[in-house]
């Protein structure tokens, strides 16, 4: 059973983002606040369910957070700020968004910048461990799956439907087939060697 909180007696927001490891696409993160001694026993870290579990349980996260959000940082600006400062990026524009202030955040991994004045901690393995960044978890996986399913009608070459944007051989392949499309990272070691990379041609 995941825990309720981290900080005891105060209004508490769950992060994670989703994405980071891409080689196309924005970088999705979310955050949740849930009423004081929420539980749900199936509520896991998004990785381990799968996409029809993640799908349902959002419903339910949606309808039960006291306050919910999504913040998007797009691969242009991943480009120009590096992945670590888009990911933190992209947490603070979900805490921007929340229509309830959190006393205290705590974040999955072990980095973050610190926002506005609000105390935080940041949990390795944090999505196994509370229920809110496990929430988050999965609020910033399936928006991202979904942002990408729509980018794979525009670009159906790359697999993105299946890939995600992730780093497969098959997405690599394509890549190296077909050159990079304006949702690439172009900073990112695309081919996973140092062949220079060739735009996109219809």
């Amino acid at each position: 059973m995941l825990l309720p909180y981290h900080f005891p007696n105060c209004i508490e927001a769950g992060c994670d983002e989703a994405g980071r490891g891409c080689l196309a696409g924005s970088v999705y993160a979310a955050a949740v606040i849930f009423p004081p001694n929420y539980q749900n026993a199936e509520l896991n870290d998004s990785k381990q369910l799968t996409d029809k579990q993640r799908h349902a349980l959002r419903t339910v996260i949606e309808n039960d957070a006291l306050a919910w959000a999504v913040g998007i940082v797009t691969p242009e600006e991943i480009d120009k700020i590096n992945i670590l400062r888009a990911s933190i990026l992209a947490m603070h524009r979900a805490l921007d968004q929340l229509d309830l202030r959190p006393d205290a955040i705590i974040i999955d991994g072990n980095r973050f910048q610190p926002y506005h004045d609000i105390r935080h901690a940041t949990i390795v393995k944090g999505d196994g461990k509370y229920l809110s960044i496990a929430a988050a978890s999965i609020l910033a996986k399936t928006y991202r799956d979904d942002y990408m399913d729509q980018l794979d009608k525009e670009y159906p070459q790359y697999g993105w439907r299946k890939n995600k944007g992730y780093p497969t051989r098959d997405h690599r392949e394509a890549i190296r087939k077909y050159g990079t499309t304006p949702y690439h990272r172009m900073t990112y070691n695309l081919l996973g060697d140092t062949s220079p990379m060739l735009p996109f041609e219809e």
